[in-house]
């Protein structure tokens, strides 16, 4: 185990909770927090008990009350103190995310920038949440729309984004005037911590902002069934999103960021070099542990063995390391023994059923990986729908590649998924552009890039990927209620 003096988790953030503006110790018992490329423990979590969740509930209800009719430009003041705070201290957060989630420290210190981006976007949205005036039918009548925040937010999020998938529920609650009890994933819950943290140099109010820890069986399910809970934001597997919606024992406003499995085409026209860069760098950054992650690849069979050799070479190109010794790895562990376990069943999966091993396949050698959760990227051809890796989303550093015909055959192909989060496309020629896009069924088309989503604009999915949108000015608005107002004034009747 380490000693506290040489974790990067500060020792004021183990064995507590975040309740009503204050740190207090959790009652619960204590949950180990595991640095996945070491095996050391790095701090604990309390399992909060339910006294303790009815208390930040309640913190919660009662600072809505002030913080909902606080004018919007004081929120977003707020907002700007909270990513400003964020930034100053972005090395020191970073750190803690390698030490508890496993991605390199240069990684992670970009997810903690991009954090306080978000917090000064909505910042800025929450100075332009805009009515409408209804025309009406008869004179003498006005109709206006209003928009109001729905209440307390029970925000569940997950383990691979522990900073950014925060801050899209926490910044867009606190910007539409709602309050937030947040529920990080046990695996990474110091990051969360390290957020609120922020929240009291920012000076944000008590009870606005609000962390409980410990597992999502049971303290995210209680959160879901609180009666004083009005809405659920959550990130993670579609199996537990559709566990989360049907278990509210009242009716409750959902957002469900959940699953992908998404695919990448490159058709006959693409810039080869620049596919390969794209798959490699959606493939297998963060190890593959994201839901938009490129998992498997159709190519236009006069490029499909070209392209497999130069993707197989750049996987094998990439470093992996332990990200707090090696800042600037490409990757780091994978959070823990699950998703790698997962990964080696696909991979296994695959070439039992006549895939052929192109890169990776196999841990680092080395004493220095042997106690963590590291994984070479991997690149399987020759694949089919027969296998797990072309079905099923690995979340981890494996992609499948198989070739394709026609551009028909492509779409009905990546389309082939319960999943609709995120497809991407490589062409040049503007017919392959707009009969792919046109055809395929997901909420985020990237074409000639991997970046599917951006901060300014809707990102959500269809079909088993979710319900719901982050991001842009729709991510907003999924924090307020609309009421509508009818008011007879006489004049002109």
């Amino acid at each position: 185990m380490l000693n506290p003096v040489d974790s990067p988790v500060p020792g004021r953030l183990t064995g507590v909770l975040f309740i009503d503006g204050a740190f207090r110790a959790g009652s619960g018992a204590a949950l180990p927090v595991v640095n996945p490329a070491t095996g050391q423990e790095v701090g604990t979590i309390p399992a909060t008990q339910p006294d303790e969740l009815n208390d930040a509930v309640a913190a919660a209800r009662r600072a809505f009350k002030t913080w909902s009719r606080l004018n919007a430009r004081k929120r977003a003041d707020a907002l700007h103190r909270l990513g400003d705070a964020i930034a100053a201290d972005a090395d020191a957060m970073a750190r803690i995310m390698t030490a508890e989630q496993g991605k390199p420290v240069n990684e992670a210190r970009g997810e903690i920038l991009k954090l306080a981006d978000a917090c000064h976007f909505y910042a800025e949205e929450a100075t332009r949440v805009h009515g409408e005036v209804v025309p009406n039918d008869q004179n003498g009548y006005q109709s206006l729309v209003l928009r109001e925040p729905i209440g307390v937010v029970g925000a569940i999020t997950p383990w691979n984004y522990p900073a950014e998938l925060v801050g899209w529920k926490l910044c867009a609650s606190l910007a539409a005037g709602c309050t937030i009890v947040i529920k990080p994933a046990e695996l990474t819950p110091f990051t969360a911590l390290a957020i609120a943290e922020k929240t009291l140099a920012a000076g944000i109010p008590a009870g606005v902002v609000n962390v409980v820890t410990g597992k999502g069986s049971q303290v995210g399910q209680a959160l879901v069934e609180h009666p004083d809970v009005d809405k659920i934001a959550f990130t993670g597997s579609s199996a537990v999103g559709l566990h989360i919606q049907q278990s509210c024992t009242q009716v409750k406003r959902l957002s469900l960021e959940l699953g992908g499995n998404c695919p990448m085409i490159v058709t006959q026209s693409a810039d080869l070099a620049l596919a390969v860069k794209g798959a490699a760098r959606r493939g297998f950054r963060n190890a593959g542990q994201i839901c938009i992650a490129v998992n498997r690849i159709y190519v236009a069979r006069s490029l499909y063995e070209d392209f497999v050799r130069e993707l197989g070479a750049a996987a094998d190109k990439l470093t992996v390391a332990d990200g707090l010794q090696t800042p600037d790895a490409d990757l780091g562990a994978m959070a823990s023994g699950e998703p790698l376990g997962k990964t080696q069943d696909h991979i296994a999966d695959a070439l039992a059923k006549g895939a052929r091993l192109v890169a990776g396949g196999r841990a680092p050698e080395g004493e220095a990986y042997a106690a963590g959760f590291f994984f070479r990227p991997t690149v399987v051809a020759d694949c089919t729908h027969d296998m797990k890796v072309m079905t099923e989303e690995t979340f981890g550093p494996l992609i499948g590649v198989m070739p394709f015909d026609t551009l028909e055959e492509a779409i009905a192909l990546a389309n082939d998924t319960p999943y609709g989060l995120a497809s991407y496309l490589y062409a040049r020629d503007m017919v392959d552009i707009q009969t792919v896009s046109a055809g395929l069924d997901y909420g985020n088309v990237a074409i000639n890039n991997v970046d599917a989503g951006i901060m300014n604009a809707p990102y959500g999915g269809r079909k088993q990927s979710g319900i719901g949108y982050e991001h842009g000015r729709e991510g907003l608005l999924e924090y307020f209620n609309f009421k509508h107002v009818r008011l007879f004034h006489g004049v002109g009747a």
